[in-house]
């Protein structure tokens, strides 16, 4: 069986093919990602004032879709929409946009093969859980088989936390140390029969395209001159034009306006590449002080436990550590002299540095870098110690850590409450008591064939005494 999942992120779409075997009900420990294709253009949020474009960008990858999925299934697989923080904003923005581009879609379906099951912009807190689940499911902390090739719930194996950063919107997911002490800003979601409360908590605006948006804003802001601005988060020698509306038409920085706002006028970004400085701007958009003094409430005012065991850092937190030449998990210290180096190199020397070089990525790494670096160091309190504990990746094995695998496997279903699939074949108990018996049994079969060979081994040794005949 199939199921296709469209993140409809703010930067962009990326279409999922899942796919789990059909003749096993319910069989969740196998379900595989087969195909991505990330959508051409922006994301679906972009479209608000001309829904009907959407559809030409979505062919492209539905086509391939249609060749990777038997003719014959077509009908019965279900596709899945879920949009998530650059439609929450068109949402607050302009309410009726957002319903055209959701209506739009759903036009779109209407005309193909698959079984729409409708266009969602789902919460924070909910792009938060699913990306929780998605990360642990795959690492196989939720299900794992045993001797008897059975699925069953892994003994006393510790849940990875999970650090989400899209273009519009950032989540932390995590299971505290003392989740009743936290209980108000828990979520208690139950798979396959246990239960679990992660807090999580997204933050909107603190995506990495809209926290950008507000550094241009707070620079303009701060610069003398309207038309040119310096931006020490730029590669020394970039220079590049911006109109006042890439920046400033976004709700993340309405509140930053100048009195003479025009839409189409152009700024000028000068890039000087000054790490100590781009630090220190970057460190402005977050609100420390709405914290003092309280160890659980790191910034903005949020109440956030103190974070716990490993996590895993995906999608913006990937990209941007990959760029920076690090992979998997690696000390604070390593991470700061990758970022001070990479965010003192000029425009010219970027080219030849990075594997895939595309300049509207290219230019932001810096700032990319510093915004990681105050979002986990002083928003969410990692330190040296527990830095090392987070591991930064894309993927585990084919499937991609997002919240799409998670989406799905709670929309279909395929996390049963109830299963006796996945319960231990044995009480604790029990197995605990086979499991001495078995080592007494064997333990006295060792001794009892020590002891025949020691008993073999004197019989050997003992002299026999000889026949001598003696002539009468």
């Amino acid at each position: 069986q199939y199921g296709i999942v469209l993140d409809a992120g703010s930067s962009r779409t990326t279409v999922y093919v899942y796919e789990w075997p059909a003749e096993k009900e319910n069989n969740t420990g196998v379900v595989s990602q087969t195909f991505k294709c990330n959508v051409k253009g922006p994301g679906i949020s972009s479209y608000g004032s001309s829904p009907g474009a959407l559809a030409k960008p979505l062919d492209d990858c539905l086509n391939k879709v249609k060749e990777r999925i038997p003719v014959h299934l077509h009908k019965n697989t279900s596709v899945y929409l879920g949009a998530t923080a650059g439609m929450r904003l068109l949402r607050l923005q302009n309410e009726s946009a957002a319903d055209e581009v959701l209506a739009s879609i759903q036009n779109y379906f209407r005309a193909q093969p698959f079984e729409f099951r409708g266009a969602q912009i789902i919460t924070g807190p909910e792009e938060g859980v699913y990306g929780w689940i998605t990360a642990n499911y795959l690492m196989g902390n939720f299900l794992e088989r045993n001797l008897w090739r059975t699925w069953v719930h892994p003994y006393r194996k510790e849940t990875t936390g999970a650090l989400d950063l899209g273009g519009a919107s950032t989540q932390i997911s995590f299971i505290p140390k003392d989740p009743e002490e936290h209980f108000n800003s828990t979520l208690q979601v139950k798979l396959y029969g246990y239960n679990y409360n992660v807090y999580t908590h997204s933050y909107q605006c603190y995506g990495r395209d809209e926290a950008e948006k507000k550094l241009l804003a707070l620079l303009l802001q701060k610069s003398n001159a309207s038309a040119n601005v310096d931006n020490p988060c730029y590669p020394q020698n970039y220079n590049t034009a911006l109109t006042m509306k890439y920046f400033f038409g976004s709700l993340c920085t309405q509140s930053l306006r100048p009195a003479n706002y025009y839409p189409n006028q152009l700024v000028n970004f000068h890039g000087t590449g000054d790490p100590g400085l781009c630090q220190e701007m970057v460190s402005l958009l977050f609100n420390f002080t709405a914290c003092t003094d309280r160890e659980d409430c790191p910034f903005n005012g949020i109440h956030q436990p103190k974070v716990k065991g490993n996590f895993v850092a995906f999608s913006g937190f990937y990209y941007t550590i990959n760029a920076l030449n690090l992979s998997g998990h690696f000390s604070l210290d390593d991470f700061n002299s990758s970022m001070w180096f990479f965010c003192s190199q000029s425009w010219a020397q970027l080219q030849f540095m990075l594997p895939k070089f595309e300049e509207i990525y290219a230019r932001s790494y810096c700032f990319s870098a510093n915004f990681i670096y105050y979002l986990l160091v002083h928003g969410y309190n990692f330190n040296a110690e527990t830095w090392p504990q987070i591991h930064f990746q894309k993927e585990v094995g084919n499937s991609s850590i997002a919240w799409s695998l998670g989406y799905m496997l709670s929309l279909t279903n395929m996390i049963p409450a109830e299963g006796k699939l996945i319960q231990l074949p044995l009480k604790h108990s029990l197995f605990a008591g086979l499991l001495v018996f078995l080592t007494a049994t064997a333990l006295l079969c060792l001794l009892f064939l020590v002891y025949l060979c020691i008993v073999s081994h004197n019989w050997k040794n003992v002299p026999r005494a000889e026949h001598v005949f003696i002539p009468e």
